[in-house]
């Protein structure tokens, strides 16, 4: 796995070498923000982790950049800043997770692990099928990582948006809670971290559905559901 980190504390950088060599993974370490991104541009990665904080070029503005280009590579934040809003702002902008400082290197590899699992090994699905999900109005497949609404190309979808989609389309009027949706799509036991999931279903119903027509229900007090049938005011 080719990982690129963008962090200017070193004794972050330090720790994370330590522990990308035990995992053989490969990492390319930069501290400055415009540094960073130049990188970025340049190479091919299986993942960015981005600091907040940066010389140069905040790692907000970098993460807007990947995604305004079209980018599907999973991004994870390292942020300081403990607010809400904090978090939410690099979730909506297109972070697939976040995690703040000070943090366990051991969580981090966690958090690693659950947004790279599904990028890898694609090549090695079974071949009994094409792994596709066809409803009313989507058809997805998973092994092109490609979504069609009623014959139209999603092409602005993050990689979380597409598997949180993907998994939610295949179980469709059954309800879940955000607790599972951590476990089952992010692919790590549940930290607390609510508003990643409420986060995504907001981006990915302003992407795919409309106020009569959103897909994506809330059922209040219990979590989410995936209906093309109910009516747009039971949201």
């Amino acid at each position: 796995m080719n990982v690129l980190v963008v962090e200017d504390n070193q004794s972050v950088t330090s720790m994370l070498e330590m522990f990308f060599s035990k995992e053989d993974i490969k990492g390319e370490f930069v501290h400055d923000g415009a540094e960073g991104y130049r990188r970025y541009q340049e190479g091919e990665w299986d993942l960015v982790i981005l600091d907040w904080m940066l010389p140069g070029m905040d790692g907000v503005t970098i993460c807007r950049k990947i995604r305004e280009e079209g980018s599907q590579v999973p991004v994870i934040m390292l942020t300081a800043k403990d607010s809400e809003s904090d978090q939410v702002l690099g979730l909506e902008l297109g972070a697939d997770d976040y995690v703040t400082k000070p943090f366990s290197p051991l969580a981090l590899m966690a958090r690693i692990r659950a947004v790279t699992r599904r990028y890898q090994g694609q090549g090695e699905k079974n071949s009994t099928g094409t792994h596709d999900e066809a409803t009313s109005d989507f058809r997805i497949s998973k092994e092109t990582r490609e979504v069609y609404l009623k014959g139209v190309p999603l092409t602005n979808l993050t990689p979380k948006e597409f598997e949180l989609l993907y998994y939610l389309s295949q179980h469709p009027r059954q309800v879940f809670s955000r607790e599972q949706l951590l476990e089952r799509v992010w692919g790590y036991d549940f930290y607390g971290d609510e508003r990643t999931v409420d986060v995504h279903i907001k981006r990915l119903r302003n992407k795919i559905g409309s106020k009569d027509k959103p897909y994506l229900h809330t059922v209040w007090g219990v979590g989410y559901k995936f209906d093309e049938a109910a009516a747009g005011d039971e949201v």
